[in-house]
């Protein structure tokens, strides 16, 4: 069985158990007692054990079966929750993280087995039930027990306590020629789904005959309450050897043992174990070609699923990294997506009709088409909207590992804070989600590390000594906003503006001319943020300008506000999706371009002699705002028309407060457009985001307001 098929499932399904597991631990930290946390995470626990092992990812199922030994005495109430405890249990979710992130890249768990980890676990757990040994389990007991009478897998269907039915039966069976054999089964110690194991054989054992009686019985064997062995007596025609091997087959079974049972008048007695070796020996070679040939055993035993899957980090190492590309879709969507597609379909036979149709074209035949490209648009634009909402994701994917950060960070900077989140269900393009989660990551660290004061600072200024963290997602139009503010101490303008000043990052002169904003947006400068003192002007400086790269890159942007002592917020726009924008399309000379719509405040018809100048730069004085103006032809180097107009066609598009006036020749209209990326390729500036097709088959640019302004 190839588990390769299974990689993506595997990845989505463990994430969402990790992030499970780490919100569960969050609530019983400060809940220690609350049992359907409790439970929830030996559910969660058991679940990644079984998958891990499942994949044959051996050290994470290792990692994971020991919390879930720990939590197994916690719910039976034989131990208790401690600090110590959860943060050991953190530990081990970042281990388990970082096989995930191993297993993405190269389908391969690595190799560490993060012992330190698992003996803390273990250590915890023997202090905490007090228990001698490492392992409490029953079954190890009585496994070392029969090792010291010098049997380590001793036959325990002798054991049995068989019913006069089922005697019954076995006698009959015998007195026809058939075999009955007593067979006790043993399953590996680190073996997970050990109620599956026993499934398959069972499963394989009923290929060759009748299962009598077992012990434990079916049903408390499926509901997992036994221990590491189990044991059956079947009646059949196959020799012992070959039923031995027929379980043998299946994956993760340690051993198996068993005597022919026979029924006279002292009772039962069975073969010596000599002449069952003796039996087992003269038919091994037959058997093994016999199990090998029959498909039913070798279906349901592919040596199985958990050998067969310790190969996928051989196999794996060989291929791409593994990209999660899901996306989870509600079944209505599909079913509204699958609704407007039979809509096209019939708007596309209407236009074939129309077009073969025997009549003269003329004024009716035209109407038609008319009509039909009428009922087309609204059809397209109802299935982009649909196939928009498919890939729209909420942000609650990005957000969710967040508390457990802050939580790691109390303790590391020895702070007191709180992170509150409103809007978790507000939704990303799939796209935007994958790389928004850095930035605002990086933009709560600095919140957390360098907003927030220290307890006793916030005592001195009258503040509560918890420092109050806030991540604010709500939607604005086609774009997404996200806040992330504190109460901490703000930006000390002042101290920004002399740090810069003494950089050369800025002249004084320049410094006295600049408003506070100004100021603060010079925290972004690249050069600015890497210099190695910059902590000391309140820490904002640190990576700013990374988190600027990457909104932007995007297609969004950061702006920032700060209230020296009361706090800073940084105010992050991203827009709703990268693949389909409504633009307004503009001439420049003879070529066309496309500008956001999003990005447009006005359009303004400007008589030349309104144009000013400040500093030898162009503005317009637009109802009281002075607002610079970008000659975009001169920018893009294409020719003028050598004629000058009285007027001018001006753009006025905003970033943040920011507002800037595009000159163009003409507008064509406003237009739904497909954003194409240029390719590796072609090395075209930024100020050029991507192109579009247009109906005519032919090309436009599409500007990046951002970079422009």
């Amino acid at each position: 069985m190839d588990v390769n098929q299974y990689l993506e499932i595997f990845i989505d399904e463990t994430k969402e158990h990790i992030q499970n597991l780490n919100d569960q631990l969050l609530v019983i930290e400060k809940e220690p007692e609350n049992k359907d946390t409790i439970n929830e995470i030996f559910r969660a626990a058991h679940s990644l054990k079984g998958m891990a092992g499942t994949m044959g990812y051996k050290r994470m199922q290792r990692l994971t079966h020991d919390m879930e030994n720990v939590f197994s005495e916690i719910r039976n109430d034989k131990m208790k929750v401690t600090a110590g405890l959860i943060d050991v249990l953190f530990q081990s979710l970042d281990a388990i993280e970082g096989y995930l992130n191993s297993i993405q890249e190269t389908a391969d768990e690595g190799t560490d087995d993060n012992e330190p980890i698992i003996q803390e676990l273990n250590r915890i757990l023997q202090e905490g039930v007090g228990a001698p040994a490492k392992d409490t389990n029953k079954q190890e007991e009585k496994k070392s027990e029969a090792a010291e009478n010098g049997e380590k897998f001793p036959m325990k269907f002798k054991d049995m306590k068989l019913q006069d039915h089922e005697k019954s039966a076995m006698k009959e069976a015998i007195e026809r020629g058939s075999n009955v054999y007593g067979v006790s089964v043993f399953i590996q110690e680190n073996c997970i789904l050990k109620a599956a194991r026993a499934f398959l054989v069972f499963k394989a054992v009923e290929e060759l005959g009748e299962i009598i009686s077992s012990e434990p019985s079916v049903q408390e064997i499926e509901d997992e309450k036994f221990g590491l062995d189990f044991s059956l007596y079947l009646i059949t025609d196959a020799t012992l050897g070959k039923v031995l091997q027929a379980v043998k087959s299946v994956s993760e079974i340690e051993e198996a043992v068993g005597q022919a049972y026979e029924e006279d008048e002292a009772g039962s007695t069975v073969h010596t174990e000599e002449s069952v070796k003796e039996e087992k020996q003269e038919n091994e070679v037959a058997e093994v070609k016999e199990v090998s040939e029959e498909p039913s055993v070798q279906q349901t035993t592919p040596a199985a699923t958990a050998v067969k899957a310790g190969n996928v980090a051989a196999a794996g190492k060989n291929n791409k990294p593994v990209i999660n590309r899901t996306v989870r879709v509600d079944i209505e969507k599909l079913d509204s997506l699958m609704n407007q597609v039979s809509e096209l379909i019939i708007a596309k036979n209407g236009l074939v009709a129309i077009s073969e149709s025997d009549n003269e074209p003329g004024k009716g035949n035209m109407q038609g088409v008319h009509e039909q490209i009428e009922y087309l648009e609204r059809i397209t634009t109802s299935l982009h909207e649909s196939v928009m909402k498919v890939r729209m994701v909420p942000i609650e994917s990005v957000v969710t590992k967040f508390p457990r950060m802050i939580r790691d960070l109390t303790k590391k900077l020895n702070k007191k804070m709180q992170l509150y989140m409103t809007g978790e269900d507000t939704e990303l393009d799939r796209s935007v989600i994958d790389e928004i989660g850095d930035p605002l990551m990086h933009l709560l660290r600095n919140s957390a590390d360098h907003g927030l004061e220290s307890p006793e600072v916030r005592r001195e200024r009258g503040k509560p000594e918890e420092g109050s963290i806030f991540l604010d997602a709500y939607q604005d139009g086609n774009s997404v906003v996200i806040e992330v503010r504190d109460d901490g101490n703000g930006i000390d303008v002042e101290n920004v503006k002399n740090k810069a000043i003494e950089r050369g990052t800025i002249t004084a002169e320049q410094a006295e001319t600049m408003s506070d904003k100004d100021i603060i947006d010079l925290l972004f400068l690249p050069s600015f943020s890497m210099a190695k003192k910059i902590s000391d002007i309140s820490g904002r400086g640190v990576g700013l300008d990374v988190v600027k790269s990457k909104i932007e890159t995007l297609g969004g942007s950061v702006e920032v506000k700060s209230v020296l002592g009361e706090g800073s917020t940084f105010i992050v726009r991203l827009p709703l999706t990268l693949a389909i924008i409504q633009a307004l399309m503009v001439e420049l000379g003879e070529e066309k371009y496309a500008i956001s719509l999003d990005s447009i405040q006005t359009i303004e018809d400007i008589p030349v002699e309104e144009i000013k100048y400040v500093e030898a730069k162009e503005v317009i004085n637009l109802r009281g705002i002075v607002i610079p103006i970008v000659r975009l032809d001169e920018m893009l180097e294409i020719e003028k028309d050598e004629e000058k107009p009285e007027n001018l066609i001006v753009v006025i598009v905003k970033k943040g407060d920011k507002l800037a006036g595009l000159v163009v020749d003409n507008l064509i209209g406003q237009q739904e457009i497909v954003i194409k990326s240029l390719g590796e390729y072609i090395k075209n500036n930024k100020i050029i985001s991507g192109a579009t097709i247009l109906g005519d088959g032919e090309i436009a640019l599409i500007l990046d307001v951002n970079t422009l302004m």
